[in-house]
C-alpha cells in the first residue's frame, strides 16, 4: 500500500510547481529535500549584514510571470503572500565608456529610442518582437510544450499546412541563427547590439550558439512585455508561498531528508530509501535532480537504468555561475544618468566582449573582462534593506567551472575555486563596477562572494556551478534533453519521472517540466 501518490525528490521550481498542481487535484504528495530548506536556487538570506535580504542565486521572475504554471497557481500563491515588484525599466547595457541604453516596457518608446540611435533600428526591433508575438502559439508550444505528444504533432501539421513545407523549413532555419548572426545582420547600432548580446548568456548559450538569435528575440519580447520583476521580500518568499499552498492542499514537505536510492521492483519505481534507512512508498516517484544524481546515485545498480550509463558519461555541463553581493551605505550613485531604477544592468561592450568572456570561461580561464549583470532589487522592493541603504546583486554568467588559469595573467590560480581565487576574481569585478559608481568602494558595508564551487556546495544539482542543469547546446536541448533518446520526463523505469533544468523545457524559473508532468499525472 503506497504512502503517497507522488514522492517528489528535490524542491526547485519544477518540483514545487508539480507538487502544488498535483496536491490541488487531491493527490497525496510528498516533497523531500536534502537541504535544510526548500527552494533549490530560490534562496534569500542575510548573508552580508542583518537587515539586508539577498537573493543568493535566482532573482528575476519574468519567466515565471509569463508561464502557464503561474497562470494556474497565481491565485493560490497570492493568498499565501506571493507578490511581485516591478519597474518600467527592466534592463540596460552600460559600456566601458559610460554610454548606456535602457529598455522600457513601452514598445513605442523603445522603437523611438532605437531609431534615434540609428534610423531603422526601431522598426527592426518592432518587427522582431512583433514576430515573436505573432508566432507565440506555435513558438511557445515548441519551447515549453509537450514535444512527444499528439497536440504537438497536430500543431506541426497545422503549421505545415499554413506555411507550406518549405515555409516551415525556412522558419526553422531562421530560428537556428546564432545571436551574433541575428544582431549583426539586423541592427546597425552597436548600442542596440550591446543591449541584447549579454542576454544570450542567461539562456546557457553564447553569441555563437545555434538558435541563440531566436532565444534573444524571445527574451526581448518577454522583458518588454512583462519587465523583470522580483519577489517582494526575496525569492525565498516565493518558496514560503509554495510550501504553504502545498500544505494547505494536503501535501507534505520535509527538509533535511537525503534520499539515498529509489526502490525499484519488477521494473517499477515504488518508493525511496533515505540516508537514515527510512523507506517511503509511493505510486510514482518524481526526481527533480541532475542526470548524474539520478543515474549515478538514486538508480545505482538498478538493471533497467544501466542503458543510460553511457549517455550520462557523455552528458556535458555548461559554464559556471559566480555571485557577488553587497550591502551598501546610501544610494547607488551611477555616473551615467538614467540607471537608478533599472532592474538588471549588463556591464559589457558588445557582442565581441560577451563572446570573448564566454570563450575564456569555457576554456577554464577567469575572464579578463567578465560580462557583469548588476541587479539593484531594493529599487523595486524597498523592504529588502534598511531605509537609506542599498543592495547590489551581481551575477557573472560566464565563470569557468574548473579554473585552469587567468586570461589576464594577473591572478595566481591553484587549479580550483579556492578562497583566494574567489576573492581575487571578486576584486576584479568590484574594480570594474567602481568605474561606474561614484564612491562605491567607500560605501560598501560588506560583501559576500560565491564561486561556482560554493554554489555546488549549496545545491548538488549545480554541477560545477552550472545553473542550467547542463550545457544548452542544441544536441542537449528540445527533444534531445537530457539525452538523444529522451522522451520528455520518461525514464526506463516505470512510474519514475525526471524533471528539472536538465529536462525539457530546460532551465529557468518557468517551472515548465513540473507543469507538464503535473498535467499528465493530475488526471
Amino acid at each position: 500500500m503506497a504512502d503517497y501518490d507522488q514522492i517528489i525528490v528535490g524542491s526547485g521550481i519544477n518540483a514545487l510547481v508539480a507538487a502544488a498542481m498535483l496536491s490541488a487535484k487531491g493527490k497525496r504528495v510528498l516533497v523531500l529535500e536534502r537541504n535544510d530548506r526548500l527552494g533549490g536556487c530560490m534562496r534569500t538570506e542575510e548573508i552580508t549584514m542583518p537587515g539586508f535580504h539577498h537573493d543568493v542565486m535566482a532573482a528575476t521572475f519574468v519567466l515565471f510571470l509569463t508561464s502557464p504554471a503561474y497562470a494556474a497557481l497565481a491565485a493560490g500563491l497570492a493568498r499565501h503572500g506571493f507578490e511581485l515588484c516591478h519597474t518600467k525599466h527592466p534592463t540596460a547595457v552600460l559600456r566601458p565608456d559610460g554610454s548606456s541604453l535602457v529598455l522600457t516596457t513601452d514598445r513605442a518608446a523603445n522603437v523611438a529610442r532605437f531609431d534615434a540611435l540609428n534610423p531603422g533600428d526601431g522598426a527592426r526591433h518592432g518587427a522582431d518582437v512583433g514576430a515573436i508575438e505573432a508566432d507565440a502559439p506555435f513558438l511557445f508550444a515548441l519551447l515549453g510544450g509537450e514535444l512527444w505528444s499528439w497536440p504537438t504533432l497536430k500543431l506541426l501539421l497545422r503549421e505545415t499546412w499554413k506555411r507550406g513545407p518549405r515555409g516551415l523549413v525556412e522558419w526553422m532555419g531562421r530560428a537556428l541563427v546564432p545571436a551574433r548572426g541575428w544582431l549583426e545582420t539586423t541592427y546597425a547600432s552597436d548600442m542596440v547590439r550591446a543591449l541584447w548580446a549579454p542576454w544570450v548568456l542567461h539562456t546557457g548559450l553564447t553569441p555563437e550558439s545555434t538558435y541563440g538569435g531566436q532565444m534573444g528575440k524571445v527574451i526581448a519580447f518577454a522583458l518588454e512585455a512583462a519587465g523583470a520583476p522580483v519577489v517582494k521580500g526575496g525569492a525565498g518568499r516565493a518558496v514560503d508561498a509554495f510550501r504553504s499552498l502545498i500544505e494547505e492542499q494536503g501535501g507534505t514537505t520535509r527538509t533535511g531528508v537525503d534520499v539515498d536510492r529509489i526502490i525499484v521492483r519488477n521494473g517499477t519505481a515504488c518508493g525511496v530509501v533515505t540516508a537514515t534507512g527510512e523507506e517511503i512508498f509511493g505510486r510514482e516517484i518524481v526526481c527533480s535532480v541532475a542526470p548524474g544524481q539520478l543515474y549515478g546515485r538514486l538508480l545505482k545498480g538498478v538493471a533497467e537504468a544501466r542503458g543510460a550509463d553511457e549517455a550520462v558519461a557523455r552528458y556535458r555541463h555548461g559554464r559556471g555561475d559566480f555571485q557577488l553581493h553587497y550591502a551598501v551605505d546610501g544610494p547607488i550613485r551611477w555616473k551615467t544618468p538614467g540607471l537608478d531604477d533599472v532592474a538588471l544592468i549588463h556591464l559589457a561592450d558588445g557582442i565581441d566582449s560577451v563572446s570573448k568572456s564566454a570563450n575564456e570561461a569555457e576554456r577554464g580561464m577567469l575572464p579578463e573582462m567578465p560580462t557583469i549583470c548588476v541587479g539593484q532589487p531594493h529599487r523595486l522592493d524597498p523592504s529588502r534593506c534598511p531605509e537609506g541603504k542599498s543592495i547590489v546583486w551581481i551575477q557573472i554568467p560566464d565563470a569557468p567551472r574548473t579554473v585552469k588559469g587567468d586570461a589576464a595573467g594577473r591572478i595566481t590560480t591553484s587549479g580550483g575555486w579556492d578562497e583566494a581565487t574567489r576573492e581575487a576574481f571578486a576584486d576584479r569585478i568590484e574594480t570594474i563596477l567602481a568605474r561606474h559608481i561614484d564612491g562605491f568602494p567607500g560605501s560598501v558595508l560588506a560583501r559576500r562572494a560565491y564561486s561556482p564551487a560554493d554554489l555546488e556546495k549549496l545545491n548538488i544539482n549545480l554541477v560545477g556551478g552550472d545553473p542550467y542543469g547542463g550545457a544548452c547546446s542544441i544536441d542537449q536541448f528540445f527533444v534531445w534533453r537530457p539525452f538523444a533518446g529522451s522522451r520528455g520526463s520518461a525514464t526506463a523505469v516505470r512510474n519514475l519521472h525526471h524533471i528539472g533544468a536538465s529536462t525539457h523545457p530546460g532551465p529557468g524559473l518557468g517551472g515548465g517540466s513540473g507543469f507538464l508532468l503535473a498535467k499528465r499525472l493530475g488526471g
